[in-house]
């Protein structure tokens, strides 16, 4: 059997963010060496999985771009606490627009941490 690591699994998605249904699937499908997948929580899969694989998370990784997260969402709530202020419908469809992209950076930048 070759050997197995997340990109042999053929994965599509991280572990943490597949669903219970998904990682009993795989596991029934390309581990079997796993026992009892059946009846286990979502939690002890991904434990499970990860200890099969030799996958070992690191306590305490925090994003680098926590901090200009934390700001965009600061700026997106201000922005919508002016939205509701507005009175123009075309002032409230910039800000609408403006708190749009906001939510896409905030996006992109946790999913590139």
């Amino acid at each position: 059997m070759s050997e197995l690591t997340l990109e042999g699994l053929g994965l599509k998605k991280p572990l943490d963010k597949m669903t219970a249904k998904e990682l009993r699937q795989m596991c029934i499908a390309k581990l079997p060496s796993i026992s009892g997948v059946s009846s286990m929580p979502k939690e002890e899969l991904v434990v499970a999985v990860k200890a099969k694989l030799g996958i070992v998370d690191e306590p305490g990784k925090v994003s680098p771009y926590k901090d200009q997260i934390f700001t965009l969402k600061r700026t997106i709530r201000s922005l919508r606490d002016e939205k509701t202020t507005a009175t123009a419908r075309q002032d409230r469809d910039i800000l609408r627009r403006r708190i749009n992209k906001l939510k896409k950076r905030t996006r992109r930048l946790a999913q590139a941490a």
